[in-house]
């Protein structure tokens, strides 16, 4: 795969038209994975949502969640995603059709959800704090939107676990270092209950799951895009790029690649006397 042009943002509010396909194939693929598909589904059990409930979920993207979220409320509830690119609610919206579930999606920020106080009894938040720049804003509107005695669940990934093998150490801590200076809060995962405590929430479980990069996604789109900026800010080699991808293509045919980063989900409820 070649060079792109620019970087792909994984905040939907950055993206363009022409990179929206290329992102929502990104999102497809990684709802794929059994890591991703294990911490849903805890996450929604933890969650519980019931019948006649109002459930929100923030950053929804291609709307899974919001989707699942609908049939969990059933028809009596309310399922609502908010995200801020048009074109990926489009999406949302088409699969929620083409699937039959009652879920909507409203255009929002994370720092400005356009709901009342107290409006939901149930929020999930799923790798978006790790893209904001202020994520304690954004967790104090999800805190204000949700009712006492509400649920929340945030997930959310820590990059200082990521771990990329085989390949030149140096090469690979490189990378890494793009990766993390380019990410506006890469440490999101380790923060979450923290966060959330600070906020008046109480802390009722932690979880958290290893997403393994299958062996066709050895050299695939991530680590060509993050190697690509690490040759443009000359922390490697053109020579030293094409020597890792070969390293791990190598690897993803033999069966001996390794890539992985581990993700954290934090259920907390409002209290009942929360100012």
């Amino acid at each position: 795969m070649t060079e792109p042009s620019s970087p792909l943002s994984f905040r939907s509010d950055e993206i363009d038209e022409a990179a929206l396909d290329q992102l929502v194939m990104v999102l497809d693929l990684q709802a794929a994975l059994p890591g991703i598909q294990r911490l849903r589904a805890w996450a929604q059990a933890a969650l519980a949502a019931a019948p006649g409930e109002h459930a929100l979920d923030v950053g929804s993207g291609t709307g899974s969640e919001v989707a699942a979220f609908a049939a969990a409320v059933g028809p009596s509830g309310d399922a609502v995603g908010v995200d801020p690119n048009p074109g990926m609610r489009l999406v949302a919206e088409r699969r929620a059709a083409e699937s039959g579930a009652a879920a909507r999606y409203v255009e929002g920020d994370a720092y400005a959800l356009p709901f009342d106080d107290g409006t939901f009894d149930v929020v999930r938040s799923e790798r978006v704090l790790q893209h904001l720049v202020d994520p304690e804003r954004a967790i104090a509107e999800i805190v204000r939107v949700v009712k006492p005695g509400g649920r929340v669940m945030l997930i959310d990934s820590d990059w200082a676990t990521s771990i990329v093998h085989p390949g030149d150490p140096e090469v690979i801590a490189a990378i890494a270092d793009v990766m993390l200076s380019r990410t506006a809060n890469p440490f999101s995962g380790r923060k979450l209950a923290g966060q959330l405590r600070v906020a008046g929430m109480v802390v009722d479980d932690i979880g958290s799951q290893a997403l393994l990069q299958p062996p066709e996604f050895a050299a695939g789109p991530l680590i060509q895009m993050i190697a690509g900026e690490a040759i443009t800010r000359g922390a490697i080699t053109a020579e030293q790029r094409d020597r890792l991808v070969a390293d791990l293509s190598e690897a993803g045919e033999r069966g001996t690649f390794h890539s992985s980063v581990t993700m954290f989900a934090v259920l907390a409820h409002k209290p009942q006397s929360a100012l």
